[in-house]
């Protein structure tokens, strides 16, 4: 729904020719002319609509967008496999340090000690919590995690066998990078269609394992929300025909402290710092995904790598067999001090205590809404549950309906049409960090949107009704986004 007012405006439609935020104060220099000092071509005399409006006028206005947003801050943000967690704000202001966010990432190594320690601690931290020891931190997010370790496993694969073999196995409900990653790295995917129980079938993995495979990468917990059972059984498949084991770790808030990757059999994931270890997915970026790795595959790590000396800690770049740098300088830093304080402020009863209630409430969650919502896999899962709109389906009701009235009721929708393998899915995570009321209030309000398909399935079509703009013409959305004013348009 839209309304006419002047708060609806566009910065470019307010404000009045003349009118001034800011003066500057008497120049008290001589003048000296552009020319020569800036090249012609990049000057620029005049800038056509460039908003004039008072200092008031525009703090009012950028304040008056901020109140439109929607983030864990306000409310739950249920997005199923994005961990969009509260984190405590003191991860943030250790991130503010002076002498981490101010430090130059080309410092020498004598005078960013401590820097350099945080890294190695978490190096020690995140090798002890997977069970896997090789770290590195370089990985700006998940799916560069993934791009790095299937790196890392073709070079290590030639290096052993003179052949990085041509295959890769991944499971119909893995996450949708995780087969662009094999195929950057210039391997064939071929994918394992789940078991009737939503885990990896473990017969169609032994039927589809030959020596021309070099690894199969898969999700624990997958995005059904199912634990993968099975997996040490897996993992010996693969094994005993010299393939490895990739792990995707983007769900390992329902592991941590609970279970190790690194003793069921998994060779090298990746983490993701942003969603585990503390910061919202997209919540204030950017993101970090360590690679984890057993020791084997150590000579393949990117570039340099924190050693602790006599001396003190160093970086080191003499390892002939590593894949090289895949990130500048050392990192996204910040996200790096960020999960380091997170780590230390829970400890380890805290870091188990976060996978248990991510298991506990996502189960709660199932169990409220069953019988309301179809569950395709209903059975315990863990840290998020998936339903379907079969049951609404019945009234013209769809999955987009249901998640476009959620934002009525006060909730970012969750994650919808994914897994793919599930016909009009509904991802629900509600983390670790959500409390009993706000889940009960999510409840109620997806009880509400189920009663209303039956009573009121045309007032859905429309939602949602309480926004500053109702429902957009999601393709033309997509396929041609207006990102930039311009006059007239």
């Amino acid at each position: 729904m839209t309304t006419a007012d002047h708060r609806d405006q566009l910065i470019f439609e307010q404000g009045t020719p003349g009118q001034r935020g800011y003066s500057l104060p008497a120049q008290d220099v001589p003048s000296a002319p552009l020319e020569g000092a800036i090249p012609e071509g990049l000057v620029r005399r005049e800038v056509s609509g460039f908003p004039e409006v008072t200092e008031v006028g525009l703090v009012r206005h950028f304040t008056r967008l901020s109140t439109w947003n929607y983030g864990v801050d306000t409310g739950m943000y249920p997005l199923g496999s994005c961990t969009m967690k509260y984190n405590p704000k003191v991860n943030e202001a250790a991130a503010r340090i002076r002498g981490f966010a101010e430090l130059h990432p080309l410092a020498p190594d004598d005078v960013a000690q401590g820097a350099l320690a945080l890294m190695h601690a978490l190096v020690q931290m995140l090798g002890e919590i997977t069970g896997l020891p090789a770290v590195t931190l370089q990985p700006a997010a998940g799916a560069h995690g993934e791009l790095t370790g299937m790196m890392m496993i073709r070079k290590h694969l030639t290096t052993r066998d003179g052949n990085p073999r041509k295959v890769v196995l991944i499971p119909d409900s893995a996450h949708g990078t995780n087969p662009a990653s094999a195929h950057f790295c210039g391997y064939e995917v071929r994918q394992i269609t789940s078991c009737a129980r939503g885990n990896l079938s473990v017969s169609a993995l032994a039927e589809a394992m030959t020596p021309d495979v070099a690894a199969l990468m898969l999700t624990n917990p997958n995005t059904l929300g199912m634990f993968e059972d099975e997996i040490c059984e897996a993992a010996q498949i693969v094994h005993a025909k010299g393939g490895l084991v990739y792990c995707d770790g983007a769900n390992m808030n329902a592991l941590i402290g609970r279970a190790r990757p690194g003793d069921f059999g998994m060779d090298i994931m990746h983490l993701n710092l942003h969603k585990t270890f503390s910061t919202p997915h997209g919540g204030g970026g950017p993101g970090s995904g360590p690679v984890v790795a057993v020791k084997e595959m150590e000579p393949y790590l990117p570039t340099p790598v924190v050693v602790a000396t006599r001396d003190g800690m160093h970086l080191d770049y003499e390892r002939p067999l590593s894949v090289g740098r895949v990130k500048a300088f050392h990192g996204n830093f910040g996200m790096l001090v960020r999960a380091y304080a997170y780590i230390r402020s829970l400890g380890a009863e805290g870091i188990r205590k976060t996978a248990e209630n991510a298991v506990l409430n996502a189960n709660y969650v199932r169990a409220r809404l069953r019988g309301t919502y179809e569950i395709p896999y209903d059975r315990l899962n863990m840290h998020e549950v998936i339903f379907s709109d079969h049951k609404q389906n019945e009234y013209g009701i769809t999955t987009l309906d249901i998640a476009k009235r959620l934002i009525d009721l006060g909730f970012h929708p969750p994650t919808i049409y994914f897994p793919l393998i599930v016909h009009g899915a509904l991802m629900v995570e509600p983390t670790e960090s959500e409390g009993l009321a706000e889940m009960n209030r999510f409840v109620e309000a997806m009880q509400q949107i189920a009663e209303e398909a039956k009573t009121q399935p045309e007032m859905l079509k429309k939602a949602p009704v309480t926004t500053r703009r109702s429902r957009f013409d999601e393709a033309t959305a997509a396929r041609k986004p207006v990102l930039r004013w311009k006059a007239g348009l």
